[in-house]
């Protein structure tokens, strides 16, 4: 019985879980964007533990496929804003320059909310900066 209702159910779940090849990467990534969006920072959000999972199998995905350096969030960051030829204070929307500033040397994480930011501006995976 129990078996029967996993088959039913995993056959809706599993397309929006199952991330082998380009074509379901992308898929993801627009999934994770999407729920990003609409869950954001709401840790009480109902699907706030489907953005961690599927964050973890795009990270996994891109592990295998895209090999990046061992680097951190604010890595990233330093790294986009040297691309871009930005300045902190053009970050605004993350937060005040002291805000970026702390990301940059380390005093502070990037949140959620911020990620999604980062995400959107800079046309990449949120998992870039996790």
């Amino acid at each position: 019985m129990v078996t029967a209702d996993l088959r039913t159910h995993w056959a809706g779940i599993r397309p929006l879980l199952t991330v082998r090849n380009e074509r379901e990467y992308d898929a993801a990534i627009k999934r994770l964007n999407d729920l990003l969006d609409e869950v954001g920072d709401n840790e009480r959000h109902p699907l706030f533990g489907l953005v961690d999972i599927l964050g973890t199998l795009i990270r996994v995905y891109e592990e295998e496929h895209y090999p990046m350096p061992d680097c951190s969030g604010a890595d990233m960051l330093r790294f986009f804003i040297e691309e871009h030829a930005i300045k902190q204070t053009d970050l605004s929307d993350i937060g005040s320059q002291g805000v970026v500033s702390e990301i940059l040397s380390g005093k502070r994480e990037l949140n959620v909310r911020q990620i999604r930011l980062l995400a959107k501006r800079f046309h990449v995976s949120p998992a870039v900066f996790i």
